[in-house]
């Protein structure tokens, strides 16, 4: 029996050695000392043996189980730290290598756009507020002198939230709102996003940027209110730039105009973004409606006004040449890393 102990240790000791992978040393240490392993199976059978052979055939095949464990401990202890060694080099990272440099991101052509303007009338001693782009109803419609039955005020028209608050169809209610916690003279812009119910379109957008302007104090005249425009028209979009009121209708002014400058898109021959007229309404504009001032505590007697509202991302796709409004909010990074 202990030449086949010995027989079996030389073998066992060659195939722990020989073993290249944890999987293979595994597969040896169960053919050796699982439970149907060969040296398993001797210990077994040390009760076949005559009585005074059995204690040492007990103590040499327990001796080669210890050695044999501490040969395959030891092997597996290599084959691990080979195995960590090989995922180490496979994982390394070339801190030679140059790094990545970051993509810088641009500002918005809309935000561009706004920036601009602001700066231009900033510089003519206006000052910029911002009001809440979800709006009470009183200040969006009533305050701005909107008769019951106008078709703005219809729910096909504007986003309701409550039938008393509603998405601001205009920036013109933050004009309401300063004129009733200050006295004149004022001269403020509003800038913000505004929105209503609008069939997406290459000229239109269910929400868009506007820009609202105004000037209260003595002696205001619509003659000041031309004579801005056109400054800041002359300004942003060069001395060249054709300006053009035509008479309109708003419940908030009186009397009312549009303002429109000639398409930088054609150069006033006709496309389909100025709906070939050569010409791009920018702004609708008058004189403040004295039921207006008398809302904000103001007496028509004393003093006048005059507002205008921009639409911001027409004046955008002016300023870049853009064909179509949508592409302002496609998200495509190809189209604003143009800008």
């Amino acid at each position: 029996m202990l030449d086949r102990v010995n027989e079996i240790e030389s073998r066992a000791l060659a195939d722990i050695a020989a073993a290249d992978s944890l999987q293979g040393l595994e597969q040896v240490r169960v053919a050796l000392l699982g439970r149907k392993g060969q040296l398993t199976a001797l210990l077994r059978s040390l009760g076949d043996l005559p009585a005074d052979q059995r204690p040492a055939a007990g103590q040499r095949v327990n001796a080669v189980r210890a050695g044999l464990e501490q040969a395959i401990a030891s092997r597996r202890t290599e084959l691990e730290a080979a195995a960590q060694q090989a995922r180490l080099q496979q994982e390394a990272l070339d801190v030679t290598l140059p790094g990545r440099l970051r993509r810088i991101g641009t500002r918005h052509p809309i935000t561009q756009v706004l920036d601009e303007i602001k700066a231009i009338f900033v510089g003519m001693g206006f000052e910029v507020v911002e009001g809440p782009e979800v709006e009470l109803y009183h200040y969006n419609f009533e305050a701005l002198n909107y008769p019951q039955d106008h078709p703005a005020m219809d729910e096909q028209d504007s986003f309701y939230v409550t039938d008393d608050i509603l998405l601001r169809t205009q920036t013109s209610p933050v004009q309401v709102r300063v004129m009733e916690q200050r006295d004149p003279p004022l001269r403020i812009i509003a800038p913000g996003r505004t929105y209503r119910r609008e069939a997406v379109s290459v000229r239109l957008s269910h929400t868009f940027h506007q820009l609202e302007g105004y000037e209260v104090g003595e002696g205001v005249t619509f003659a000041d209110l031309k004579g801005t425009l056109a400054m800041f028209v002359r300004e942003y979009f060069g001395a060249d730039t054709a300006l053009r009121f035509r008479p309109d209708f708003f419940p908030f002014t009186e009397p009312s105009a549009d303002v429109s400058i000639t398409c930088g898109l054609c150069q006033g021959e006709g496309c389909a973004v100025c709906k070939h007229s050569g010409w791009l309404e920018i702004a609708g504009c008058g004189l403040i409606h004295e039921n207006v001032l008398r809302t904000c505590g103001y007496d028509p007697e004393q003093v006048s006004g005059w507002a205008f509202g921009f639409g911001i991302d027409r004046i955008a796709m002016r300023r870049f040449g853009v064909d179509d409004i949508r592409m302002f909010w496609d998200n495509d990074t190809r189209f604003l890393r143009q800008f």
